[in-house]
């Protein structure tokens, strides 16, 4: 180390500055973003008829999506480090964020509506005689001659 710790935020983020740390994540970020792809795909398709475990997926598809393209592109055309730390941070915070923080109440509130939905199922249907369809009623009609 040859400068302050704080000169080294405005040097280029490229290989020849920080031979450690730029492979590593702009490999990283190509890898995430295709270990996000896949799991968005399946994750969807698994949970297709829970909407708050959809909007989950979203919210995480897009924002892994934004973050990690931008840490390639940063990358790519040679950026300052503090701007790849500030992608770095800020994306991660809201990932984990949507994950710890937005969804689990919203998906608490729906593992309990789904619970109550089962209860009164299962108490409508507890008595044997509520499965029966009744003869009675309206008869249907004769024809007339």
């Amino acid at each position: 180390m040859t400068l302050a710790p704080w000169e080294y935020l405005f040097l280029p983020f490229n290989h020849h500055n920080f031979p450690d740390l730029f492979h590593p994540t702009w490999i990283a970020s190509v890898v995430l973003l295709v270990v996000l792809g896949v799991l968005y795909s399946v994750r969807t398709r698994a949970l297709r008829r829970h909407p708050p475990y959809l909007d989950l997926w979203e919210w995480l598809w897009w924002t892994g999506l934004i973050t990690f393209s931008l840490l390639v592109i940063e990358a790519l055309f040679v950026f300052d480090l503090f701007l790849v730390l500030t992608t770095e941070v800020i994306g991660i915070g809201t990932l984990v964020w949507i994950r710890f923080r937005r969804f689990p109440p919203i998906l608490a509130a729906h593992e309990q509506r789904l619970a109550r939905e089962r209860y009164y199922s299962k108490q409508k249907f507890a008595d044997p005689e509520a499965t029966i369809r009744r003869r009675g009623g309206r008869r249907p009609q004769r024809r007339r001659r």
